[in-house]
């Protein structure tokens, strides 16, 4: 058993690590957001397309960036870490099959199959793992990288590509804005040299922009940035370059929501107000607009007097929409708002595990289709739970910190995929966690 500041060395999702966590607790002091996981996957996906050295900086030490630093090493890259900075080398030998074992673990693994296509002719990478929450087949990334010249073929578990040259002029329309998909396709078509692509009905979340800024300094020609309509002109080469990731937006909304519970003048740093305006909107709409100071990108929030907030519906949605990895954080916030709060998902129609848990923790929430339909009640009371994905562990943690009694939260490891230092960083505001692995 360990308390507090445990270092992580080697987290996989094989495990049923244990947090207990004993409640009421306060928050107090500052606490700093790391870098986006969800930038820094893609972009360490798009070292590939260059033989050059690349650096990235502000880099979360997550078990999702050991993953990729792994399908990396795999690929024929050396990888050097130094504190949040890495440094990503060719070997001067591209490899462009890609094992199970790695790729099984989450699903942004996949997004190096078409750079490795571009780059090789061909690959075999395995179907993609990651978080229960509802199907998310890879078919919009395979239709697109056809247009691209890219066929696949499905068998055994892994998908393998061969590539035809492909037309001058590419038009590729998702059916759905995925962010994976727009990722994926956008960031294999910067080097189908000569080759115009435009992408229509794109993701438009900052981790796509943040891509777009780093493929851009390694010398691609993407246009029409954090627009749903992407122009891409296809270059012979890339460079290395170093850049910054920006701070992990859905980290500083869980900080946020846990600092409305058990805050006591809580200070949630590095945080990017543009990324963020749909949960500060919500906020608003509940009676308790966010405190927060743009020259030092920093959030104050203490705990709430939730019987004066006022009960809402809500629906999750592809930004500038509330995103769908902050609705189990603000399901447990809405579970002790009194009044009836609804929250629709509409993005991952099965992204309700988490309610069984939090009701046995003495929440009043019924699901009917993608709708959850909360009853605000006085209190939660501590309970074995069990964590189904990443998100849902964040928030079973907040409703155990909030929760009068002992709470164990079964198969917690999911947290350290997107929580860097989370035990650490939660003893530095007073806050005591209990891991046993």
């Amino acid at each position: 058993m360990y308390l507090g500041g445990f270092k992580v060395k080697s987290i996989g999702l094989d495990t049923s690590g244990k947090m207990i966590v004993r409640g009421p607790q306060k928050a107090k002091g500052q606490i700093m957001v790391s870098g986006s996981k969800n930038s820094v996957l893609p972009i360490m996906g798009a070292s590939l397309l260059t033989d050059e050295d690349i650096v990235l900086k502000n880099v979360p030490d997550l078990a999702d960036v050991r993953t990729m630093i792994e399908i990396l090493e795999s690929a024929g890259k050396e990888v050097e870490r130094y504190d949040d900075e890495l440094v990503i080398k060719s070997s001067g030998i591209l490899n462009s099959e890609i094992p199970y074992e790695p790729v099984r673990k989450m699903r942004a693994s996949f997004n190096v199959y078409g750079p490795l296509t571009i780059r090789k002719g061909y690959a075999k990478v395995a179907l993609p793992g990651g978080c229960s929450i509802g199907a998310r087949p890879v078919d919009f990334h395979l239709e697109g990288l056809k247009k691209l010249g890219i066929e696949s073929n499905i068998e055994h578990g892994f998908v393998t590509s061969s590539l035809i040259k492909p037309n001058k002029e590419i038009n590729v329309s998702l059916p759905f804005p995925s962010v994976g998909a727009t990722e994926h396709i956008l960031t294999t078509a910067c080097l189908l040299d000569g080759v115009k692509t435009t992408i229509t009905n794109c993701a438009i979340e900052p981790e796509v922009t943040d891509l777009i800024n780093f493929l851009n300094e390694m010398g691609a020609r993407i246009f029409g940035s954090e627009t749903s309509i992407l122009k891409i002109e296809g270059v012979k080469k890339l460079k290395g370059i170093e850049y910054t990731v920006i701070p992990d937006r859905i980290e500083a909304g869980t900080y946020i929501i846990m600092g409305a519970l058990i805050g006591q003048d809580l200070i949630v740093k590095n945080v990017t107000a543009d990324h963020l305006h749909s949960l500060f909107s919500i906020f608003e709409k509940m009676g308790s607009p966010i405190d927060y100071d743009s020259k030092r990108r920093e959030v104050k929030i203490s705990a709430l007097q939730l019987s004066t907030l006022k009960s809402i519906s809500m629906e999750t949605a592809p930004f500038p929409g509330f995103p769908t990895d902050l609705q189990p954080q603000m399901t447990t916030l809405l579970s002790l708002v009194s009044g009836r709060s609804t929250i629709t998902e509409t993005v991952f129609k099965s992204r309700f595990y988490h309610i069984d848990e939090l009701n046995r923790m003495g929440a009043k929430i019924r699901v009917e289709d993608n709708t959850a339909i909360i009853e605000g009640v006085n209190k939660l009371s501590g309970a074995p739970v069990e964590a189904t994905d990443l998100r849902a562990a964040a928030a079973l943690l907040i409703a155990g910190l909030v929760a009068e009694g002992e709470t164990v939260i079964t198969n917690v490891d999911h947290i350290f995929r997107g929580y860097e230092k989370i035990q650490e960083k939660m003893e530095k505001i007073g806050v005591d966690l209990f891991y046993v692995k």
